[in-house]
């Protein structure tokens, strides 16, 4: 039994054969997934697959990318959408200052958002963070200081110092594929330090697709190897680490139990 936590299943890579991904995933033991909003323009399709599969919930949000694209974002209108039962997670949020794609001011005060949101709502945030660790640590910080939400930093590639910050504001952390890569040592060096009872797993499919599938369009069935990445990396099963991380999981998104 393994739970995908992030997924982008509205992706267009998966518009000719999403019914057939599923299936490969469910086969292989992936029983729940969520799918990750990435624009409001987009939480209606997001939400219509989580709607159309009993195994699947959603997140809502406007990941940093597309901050320029929604400035006037406001908490309020995130809590609406997440009264939806389908909804159990509040993002992709956070910060990018490696591509840029939208000015650092504005991915800040969409940020905010979105945190206002998370703690209103009691949902878990999902963050975001690249080339960006000083500043989400500031922020992180400053706002459980006016009040406490789940964190969840997603997909994390960031470093010692902000895996530090976030764990002493109880975060939870998720392990995609590049735990797999040759390349990644300094990931797995700090996810070595995180306990084992704040991490989960993630594919973030259709992309970062795991050893040995790199290079190809990533699946939700591929969690299988980064579960097997997971186990190798702390010394356990694979049956240990899919039960571990999966508790872990559906104790961070009650919506998706």
């Amino acid at each position: 039994m393994l739970f995908d936590t992030h997924v982008n299943l509205h992706a267009e890579q998966y518009a000719e054969d999403l019914q057939d991904v599923l299936t490969r995933a469910r086969a292989v033991g992936v029983t729940r997934f969520v799918a990750i909003c990435d624009r409001l323009d987009r939480f209606p399709a997001v939400k219509a697959i989580a709607y159309a599969n009993d195994d699947i919930t959603c997140s809502v949000g406007v990941h940093p990318h597309y901050a320029k694209d929604f400035w006037s974002l406001e908490a309020k209108t995130l809590v609406e959408e997440a009264r939806d039962p389908k909804v159990c997670a509040i993002g992709e949020t956070g910060l990018d200052q490696h591509y840029g794609y939208s000015d650092i001011v504005l991915q800040e005060r969409s940020f905010v958002e979105h945190i206002h949101a998370a703690r209103e709502t009691g949902l878990a945030l999902v963050v975001h963070t690249r080339e960006a660790d000083d500043l989400t640590g500031d922020i992180l910080e400053r706002e459980y200081k006016r009040g406490a939400f789940r964190i969840l930093m997603h997909c994390y590639t960031g470093g010692e110092r902000l895996a530090k910050r976030a764990l002493a504001l109880d975060a939870r952390f998720s392990v995609s594929g590049i735990l797999s890569f040759k390349a990644a040592a300094d990931v797995r060096g700090v996810m070595a330090q995180v306990p084992l009872d704040r991490i989960i797993l993630e594919t973030d499919c259709p992309y970062l697709a795991p050893v040995p599938h790199r290079g190809r369009r990533n699946e939700p069935a591929y969690l299988v190897d980064v579960c097997r990445a997971f186990a190798e990396h702390r010394g356990m099963t694979f049956e240990e680490a899919a039960q571990l991380t999966t508790r872990n999981a559906i104790d961070l998104f009650g919506r998706a139990a």
